[in-house]
């Protein structure tokens, strides 16, 4: 009996060690545990510590905002001020194809009125001389029967006279020429003679009659001119 009380206490002892050990390495994960809570705190309490810093760092990004919102103010700014300059281009640029149309229409209505101009100072013109017609046309008429020489050189000269009277209602008149000192703007020197007779430069004779309207010369005369 007493042999085996002592294989129990022998058990027993087993029993215990083993319990002890189990203890032991429950203390040692309590432990680790414990480690790990601490160090998880103290990630926590530095990430709390970064965003409580967060709002310092943020100081430049305020700053750069306020810069973009600078620019961006800026930038419109400078799109309006386009914007204007467009405008005004659009107005000038209308405002000159309206003066280009108005000038363009000023110059076909200055050539229709010149035309008309024209065309009215011929009729005009053309209406004095149709009674000089009119009596050369009764002249050729008379001349294709017996013709009385002298009345026809009578009616010639009256149709030359006519003639004359229109030129001077228009305005024409002949250039002197024969006995005149010459003048190059209104004679056409084609000979020159020497005579002693006549002083210089003065036209001793007029091959064809010049005719001036005012200042204006229609024809110059063709003359002779000496010395």
């Amino acid at each position: 009996m007493i042999k085996k009380c002592k294989g129990w206490g022998i058990m027993n002892n087993e029993k215990k060690d083993i319990l002890n050990q189990e203890n032991k390495g429950q203390e040692e994960c309590i432990k680790q545990e414990e480690c790990i809570k601490q160090e998880t705190e103290q990630i926590q309490e530095m990430e709390q510590v970064e965003k409580a810093d967060e709002p310092v760092s943020e100081e430049p990004a305020s700053e750069e905002s306020a810069s973009d919102v600078q620019q961006r103010e800026e930038i419109e700014a400078l799109e309006r001020e386009l914007e204007e300059i467009k405008k005004k281009n659009e107005e000038q640029l209308d405002l000159l194809k309206r003066t280009m149309a108005e000038f363009d229409n000023y110059k076909k209505r200055t050539a229709r009125e010149k035309e008309t101009l024209y065309n009215d100072a011929v009729a005009d013109t053309v209406f004095y001389f149709i009674p000089v017609l009119d009596n050369l046309e009764r002249a050729v008429n008379s001349c294709k029967g017996d013709v009385d020489v002298s009345n026809l050189l009578q009616g010639i000269e009256m149709v030359l006279k006519q003639f004359k009277e229109v030129l001077t209602k228009l305005g024409v008149e002949e250039i002197k020429a024969e006995g005149e000192v010459f003048n190059p703007e209104l004679h056409n020197a084609v000979m020159h003679v020497e005579d002693e007779s006549v002083g210089e430069n003065i036209i001793v004779e007029e091959f064809q009659k010049g005719y001036k309207m005012k200042d204006r010369v229609i024809r110059y005369s063709m003359v002779k001119v000496a010395n």
